[in-house]
């Protein structure tokens, strides 16, 4: 069931380390500049879960660099990306961009990983631990400062077929160019993918009252709000569910 390669990811839905590096196939590129843009390339049907709408996934990250070139990495057998589109954001503040990646092993399941350039080669800062279980996924909700902390949280629904739980990763960088995920927060009930969707719903919003992540309740009946102060997420309805009233709940 192999189709075109799925459109990137939409603006309105707010669109371990050390051994791993060793055995990807690694692009280098002399005197690196900052990643400005990020796409995945090499489709491969080699993981067939087809969760978003056909069975083709991606074998390779790669990157354009601020000055014009590009540079890769490339999964081998094992794991692909099972992923809509990379993400560019600087999660550092070091005003040099990372990509947020979905990744999926072949007995493991998904997890979120970061990659960066380091000593002008792309390679994967971290990752959240796999899932588990071969055929089980996440869909990303918010890459940004949610608790106005100067650090960044990244956040994803965890198996939103299944598990539906709101998992929330604290991104903490290390001098040395590493970094750290801690899981900081979870919330149970809500999701924000339907099996066989080439999108991923909802977001993030900000409507005067600091970042608010936008999703669905596990049922697809109401449209949750979900806030982190730092410790605790807590969830308000906005109103009843629909795609429509979902585009307008990201527009406040």
């Amino acid at each position: 069931m192999a189709k075109a390669p799925r459109r990137p990811v939409r603006r309105w839905m707010s669109s371990a380390r050390g051994g791993l590096t060793a055995w990807l196939c690694l692009a280098s590129v002399a005197g690196a500049q900052d990643i400005v843009s990020a796409r995945y390339d090499g489709p491969t049907s080699r993981y067939p879960h087809a969760v978003l709408g056909d069975d083709v996934e991606y074998s390779t990250l790669v990157v354009r660099l601020s000055d014009g070139t590009q540079t890769s990495a490339t999964w081998p057998e094992g794991m692909v990306f099972e992923d809509l589109a990379p993400r560019v954001a600087d999660l550092d503040g070091d005003g040099s961009p990372e990509v947020i990646t979905i990744e999926s092993s072949d007995t493991q399941g998904g997890r979120l990983a970061v990659w960066g350039l380091r000593d002008g080669r792309l390679v994967q800062i971290v990752a959240t631990p796999h899932i588990g279980t071969r055929f089980r996924w996440l869909a990303p909700v918010a890459w940004e400062d949610l608790d106005g902390d100067g650090l960044v949280e990244l956040a994803y629904v965890d198996r939103p077929h299944l598990a539906k739980t709101l998992r929330v990763w604290r991104y903490v960088p290390a001098a040395d160019g590493a970094a750290v995920l801690t899981q900081v927060a979870t919330m149970p009930g809500l999701t924000n993918h339907r099996i066989g969707w080439d999108f991923i719903a909802g977001g993030t919003r900000e409507c005067g009252q600091g970042p608010e992540m936008v999703l669905a309740d596990a049922n697809w009946t109401r449209i949750m709000s979900v806030q982190f102060d730092g410790t605790t997420l807590t969830s308000s309805e906005i109103g009843a569910y629909s795609a429509a009233s979902l585009d307008a709940a990201l527009r406040c």
